[in-house]
This record gives structure tokens, C-alpha cells and sequence, in this order.
């Protein structure tokens, strides 16, 4: 049987006539005669709203607690979609993702994927069902867990993967992948196609329309990918491995501006300081990007880094946790910062890239305070205010207006 998985977000499924809508055009690919396994996410801002409830009873809930109540908003998207398919004439199960064969770590809030056990789907779409799978969530020793944000975009590809899939589709509010914001610059342009690196780095690094584990997850498997609107029947953007005729071209430029940034200024000039506060933040799940370190004085260094800025307070916590450690004399937090990344492979190979990127950017008047590279991205830290202005400046650089 040949399957097609499909993953609506949360805008897709926010009201009744969305949740129609996207009934509609799982009905539409069921009467294909293929197999189709949905993938739902939270309706509109339920996720944002059960934390806010949670918070006004306990300031402090427990993980385990808070996974079990937000799991809730994409079982009721999930029921609620089987029925609205099961209106179109179409037979349809839903199912939680524990009982879809999701078996993750204990990581309550950040779960992983250890294993997926499709049996009970495979057995629903044998017998000629459309299976709605509840997004973002499994079980782990009788507990449920949750992926992290976004994650029923990895739901969604590990079921592509696991049930060897034709593609997996991802609907959302735009109808593909864009060389920007197409909310933030009004003449972005929409791709035709796109690599999983740069898929990957332009998720990263605050293009929204994915979750960044997926793509990497996409790529392992091989699963073709395309990003498509819920609001429209236009072709979208395919995402796989190679794109042989665009190797080296520029792809995109992203913005993230849920970032922060520390430094640690005055530390010992010794073996073994950075080993210990990046194995401390590693330990305790905290992401870095950025790092950069330079000789400050009487011999001492400067180190400063990127973080996602819901991560902020806890790794200044770790970080004053370490000072007489590390030798640190001061402890710098900002949290008005944005990151504007240019992506494209072979990117870095062209030095008239990042000159160009750079002059964009001091005809804009916007200062840089600090560059990082990859073979596929180039990287500035900038003022949040300076954010939008910023990435505005670097697409008409490289794209036109």
C-alpha cells in the first residue's frame, strides 16, 4: 500500500471550519486509494493556554505533571479530526501517540524517540482506515512524555520513516519555504526546493515553518518532505537531499529573535575552563550556538555564547554557579538580541558572500557584535531593535527587492 503521511499544525486546525478544511483534504487523499496517517498538533494557542492555567495554580509544576496536561490539546485535535474525516465519508481511528507505538526517553519536556511500534496503525490503514495520530507526545515506563515544542513535526516524520511512506507532508500557514519571513519581508520569494541541510540550518536558526529535529530525522530516513499551505491546493516546497543544478546557490536568510547571549569576562587562562562550563551547560540541555573567545586582561579571556533565550535563566544560573570555579570577575546577560543567518550550500566557499553580507548590513546601519560560519551559513548577532531592519537589508542583498 502506498502512504502518504500528513501533518497539520496548530493554525490548520484552530476552529471547526479549519478542522474541516483539513478533513477534507485527508478525505480527498484516502479516495486515492492510499493509505493516510495525519498528524495533528494542539488547535491554535491551547498548548500556550494550558501552561498559563498550569502557572496559576502551581508557579512551579512539576515536568511529568505538565506533560500529561499538554498532551491533552493534540488528543482532543486528534478525535476531534477523526470525526470531521469520518464526515467526509472517510472510516477513521484516532489515537494517542502511545497508543500510535511511540516509545521515547524520560525526558519529560524533551523527550526522544527510542522506538516506534506501528503495529496498531498498520493493522488500522489495513483495514482501509485513515489513522489521526495525536502530534508532540509518547510513553516512556507507563508515563507520558512530550517532545519539546514543535515536536509533532517529528511525530510526523518518524511515522513517514517507520511506515516506509512516500512523502509526509507538512501543512501550515504559508504555502512553502521562503528565502525569508514572507509575514516579516514582503518580497521574499517562495522556493521550489530546498536541501535538508539548508532546511535544517534555516529551522535552526528561526524560520519557523519546521522543527529543526525533523529535518535531521527527514534526512537519516530519506524521507521526501514538502511544505505546503492548509488554506490553499498550490504546489509547495520539496525538501530532500541534493539539488544537483543549485549546489552553491544562496537558499535563504532566517531571523531568530528568541535568543540570548552571555559572557563570562576575566577568566583563568588555564586548561580545562571552557571544558567545564560547556560539559555543565551540555548536561543540563542547554543548547549553545555562538561561542566566542578572545584575550581580554592581564592575560585573562573573554568567553561569550548564544542561547535560546527561554534557556537564559538557567544558564546564567549555571554560569554564576561556575564563577570562583573559572575565575570569571563579571557575568553579562542580554536578552535584547537577534540572530540573522544567510543559508546556502557552498555558501562559504565564495569570499565575496560574506563581504557583500556584511556591507549590506553598514549601509543599513546596523552593527555586528558577533559572526559565526559554517560551510552552509553565515551567522551575526545584532541588536533586537536593529532585527527585522537587519534581515530586510541581507535579502535585498542577495535576493532583490
Amino acid at each position: 500500500m502506498e502512504i502518504t503521511v500528513m501533518k497539520f499544525g496548530g493554525t490548520s486546525v484552530a476552529n471547526s471550519d479549519r478542522m474541516t478544511a483539513a478533513a477534507q483534504k485527508i478525505a480527498k487523499e484516502a479516495r486515492r486509494g492510499r493509505g493516510v496517517v495525519a498528524v495533528v498538533s494542539a488547535q491554535g494557542k491551547l498548548t500556550d493556554e494550558l501552561i498559563a492555567k498550569a502557572k496559576e495554580l502551581n508557579t512551579e509544576p512539576t515536568l511529568r505533571e505538565m506533560d500529561a496536561l499538554l498532551s491533552a490539546g493534540e488528543q482532543i485535535s486528534s478525535s476531534l479530526l477523526a470525526m470531521a474525516v469520518a464526515a467526509q465519508g472517510v472510516p477513521s481511528v484516532a489515537m494517542s501517540g502511545w497508543q500510535a507505538g511511540f516509545v521515547t526517553t524520560g525526558s519529560f519536556g524533551s523527550a526522544r524517540i527510542k522506538k516506534l511500534e506501528t503495529e496498531r496503525v498498520t493493522a488500522a490503514l489495513a483495514e482501509g482506515k485513515t489513522v489521526i495520530v495525536a502530534g508532540f507526545q509518547g510513553i516512556c515506563d507507563g508515563d507520558i512524555t512530550t517532545l519539546g515544542r514543535g515536536g509533532s513535526d517529528t511525530s510526523a516524520v518518524a511515522l513517514a520513516a517507520a511506515l516506509g511512506a512516500d512523502i509526509c507532508r507538512i501543512y501550515t500557514d504559508v504555502d512553502g519555504v521562503y528565502t525569508a519571513d514572507p509575514r516579516v519581508v514582503k518580497t521574499a520569494k517562495k522556493l521550489d526546493g530546498i536541501t535538508y541541510d539548508e532546511m535544517f540550518e534555516m529551522a535552526s536558526l528561526g524560520a519557523g515553518v519546521m522543527h529543526n529535529r525533523s529535518i535531521k530525522l527527514a534526512k537519516k530516513y530519506n524521507v521526501p518532505l514538502e511544505v505546503r499551505s492548509s488554506f490553499s491546493d498550490l504546489e509547495g516546497t520539496i525538501i530532500k537531499e541534493r539539488y544537483p543544478l543549485e549546489e552553491k546557490m544562496i537558499r535563504g536568510t532566517a531571523c531568530d529573535e528568541k535568543t540570548a547571549k552571555i559572557s563570562l569576562v576575566g577568566v583563568s587562562n588555564i586548561p580545562g575552563i571552557a571544558s567545564k562550563l560547556f560539559s555543565t551547560l551540555k548536561d543540563n540541555n542547554i543548547h549553545t550556538d555562538m561561542i566566542i573567545q578572545s584575550l581580554g586582561a592581564d592575560n585573562s579571556w573573554n568567553i561569550t555564547f548564544t542561547i535560546p533565550v527561554d534557556n537564559a535563566e538557567r544558564a546564567l544560573y549555571i554560569a554564576h554557579s561556575l564563577r570562583n570555579e573559572v575565575g570569571a570577575t563579571r557575568i553579562d546577560c542580554d536578552k535584547d538580541i537577534a540572530k540573522v543567518s544567510l543559508i546556502g550550500t557552498g555558501l562559504m566557499e565564495n569570499p565575496e558572500i560574506p563581504a557583500k553580507m556584511f556591507a549590506a548590513l553598514t549601509s543599513a546601519g546596523v552593527n555586528i557584535q558577533m559572526i559565526s560560519s559554517s560551510e552552509i551559513r553565515l551567522s551575526v548577532v545584532v541588536a533586537e531593535a536593529d532585527a527585522k531592519k537587519a534581515l530586510s537589508a541581507v535579502h535585498e542583498a542577495f535576493f532583490g527587492v
